[in-house]
């Protein structure tokens, strides 16, 4: 069905996504093709400008399951086949090759009002009712939230309003998809279930220059996006080269960090205060602004922007008769570009579990408890990397990353490859072998926080067969941070180990005795033993 923001919105439909953005879409574009009826809210008119540019390999084999990669392809994104990340001033940086063994393992920097709009319409061509511009004000349940029992909640119907007219609506579903991005309808308002991470309390500032240079040109890692710690070891900063000409240049602060900084430009009596931190801060990542050269701030691109990017999850992303999906469920901070990634996996594990429930492959609470454990264990791969990424950039000298007697980071992220690719999500060719290194080095990352005390504490847990259940790692943990640390290890590890029992795309990872059924028309989850 053709995007139409102005026609009738019905009373009734089989399932409802609220959200159009990128887990929305997806997780739209797949039911539809199964043959659901589907139907889609949207807040805002598209085009609509989003961050979030970077993206990981994975992202095209997850199109190509939708037919969305050509669509993808004609808007002539910047290739991107690697990134640069330099963590000490002192030592080269270190480089991820997406294409290396497999040359077609390569993604885009994307424009995301293009991105995002293209697979909105592709959701509307494969049969979503899609419907701009309209505002869901609240949800209605069947009885009220059990704060105890998450998962039981059972909305069943939203409110729903068009700003452009004041016109009005209730809208009947059977199930629900919360894509509805960092507000989180879901989680904020009804259950209340979203937790923040302290340790990822940061702020983000942003721009666009025309004119900046290309990273290694000629080379095989021609143009590749360029990441670069601060000096002052408060953060890091971003060089995404676009297709339109520009270059999408931000950085990322600690918020206690940021504050003071900001507040010491603010005393030298400057009136814009926003675009003088903003240059003083690129002044501690000397490579990143060496690269930029002499390239021009775009006036024209929306100035100098910032945002809280605070890393959080939900203590429940699916119950009887919904999904969180996206930004609506977790967000990590940016740094290897895990968003689109997990909107993606979380959309296309919505789709699969509430097909699987209506076509009678598993209970209602099975599907529910697959997608709350996928989310979940893809949530914590990315949270595990990114917080050993941290503990290099706040203590530069210290050998985290690398060895003492190393100049670089190749090994750290030749380690780390299946993670910062998406790979342990998507490729079945990624080995058991690649898998466990990954692990073994992440391990290390945390290595001088295991006290005896801890060690036994959690092995006991092991034991007794509780250690891996990734919703109880706060409870397990009881404020213990070293054996919170260890909790999360375990579940990592257990995520990559156990995930390919099954060899099929996507559906290689075992979760409560399941996986999905990868093929199009029986869309669902078959049980693996």
């Amino acid at each position: 069905m053709a995007v139409d923001a102005e026609s009738t919105i019905p009373a009734s439909t089989k399932v409802l996504v609220i959200g159009g953005g990128p887990a929305g879409s997806y997780a739209a574009a797949v039911l539809a093709r199964e043959g659901f009826e589907v139907t889609v809210l949207e807040r805002d008119h598209f085009p609509r400008y989003h961050i979030g540019e970077s993206m990981l390999p994975s992202l095209r084999s997850f199109l190509r399951f939708i037919d969305a990669e050509d669509k993808v392809a004609a808007c002539g994104f910047t290739v991107k086949r690697g990134a640069a990340v330099k963590l000490h001033q002192n030592k080269r940086e270190g480089y991820t090759d997406f294409c290396k063994p497999n040359p077609d393992n390569w993604s885009w920097n994307v424009v995301r009002s293009e991105f995002d709009e293209v697979l909105l319409r592709h959701a509307a061509s494969c049969g979503a009712k899609v419907f701009e511009g309209i505002r869901v004000d609240a949800l209605l349940f069947q009885s009220p939230v059990d704060a105890a029992n998450l998962q039981a909640a059972h909305p069943i119907a939203a409110q729903w309003t068009r700003p452009a007219d004041g016109s009005n609506g209730i809208l009947d579903f059977d199930w629900l998809i919360d894509a509805s991005g960092r507000n989180g309808l879901m989680s904020t308002k009804y259950l209340k279930s979203r937790t923040f991470n302290p340790n990822l309390k940061n702020v983000a500032q942003w721009g666009y220059w025309r004119g900046g240079g290309t990273y290694m040109p000629g080379t095989e890692r021609h143009n590749a996006p360029f990441f670069e710690a601060l000096t002052d070891e408060s953060g890091w900063a971003w060089y995404i080269p676009l297709h339109d000409g520009t270059v999408s240049v931000g950085i990322v602060k600690a918020e206690d960090h940021n504050r003071r900084k900001k507040a010491d430009v603010r005393a030298t009596g400057v009136e814009d205060v926003a675009r003088a931190h903003y240059l003083r801060e690129l002044e501690r990542v000397p490579h990143l602004r060496r690269l930029l050269g002499d390239a021009e701030f775009a006036e024209d691109k929306g100035g100098i922007r910032a945002a809280g990017d605070y890393s959080y999850n939900s203590k429940a992303y699916g119950g009887v008769n919904w999904r969180l999906a996206g930004d609506a469920a977790s967000f990590i901070d940016p740094f290897f570009s895990s968003g689109i990634h997990l909107a993606l996996t979380g959309g296309l594990s919505a789709a699969s579990t509430i097909a699987a429930a209506i076509r009678g492959d598993c209970t209602a609470k099975q599907g529910a408890d697959f997608h709350h454990s996928k989310v979940g264990t893809a949530f914590t791969r990315f949270l595990f990397v990114v917080l050993g990424i941290y503990k290099q950039i706040k203590a530069q000298e210290e050998p985290v990353m690398f060895d003492v007697d190393e100049d670089n980071f190749d090994r750290a992220f030749q380690f780390l490859r299946p993670v910062i690719q998406g790979a342990v999500d998507t490729d079945s060719g990624v080995s058991e072998h690649e898998l466990q290194a990954t692990m073994t080095f992440c391990q290390n990352i945390f290595s001088d926080t295991q006290s005896a005390r801890a060690r036994d504490k959690v092995d006991a847990l092991v034991k007794s067969g509780v250690a891996s259940d990734v919703t109880r790692v706060d409870e397990l943990a009881e404020g213990d941070e070293e054996v919170r640390n260890l909790l999360l290890r375990v579940n990592a590890r257990k995520a990559l180990h156990d995930m390919y029992e099954c060899q099929q795309y996507f559906g290689s990872e075992v979760l409560g005795g399941f996986c999905v059924r990868m093929k199009r028309g029986s869309l669902g989850l078959v049980r693996a033993y």
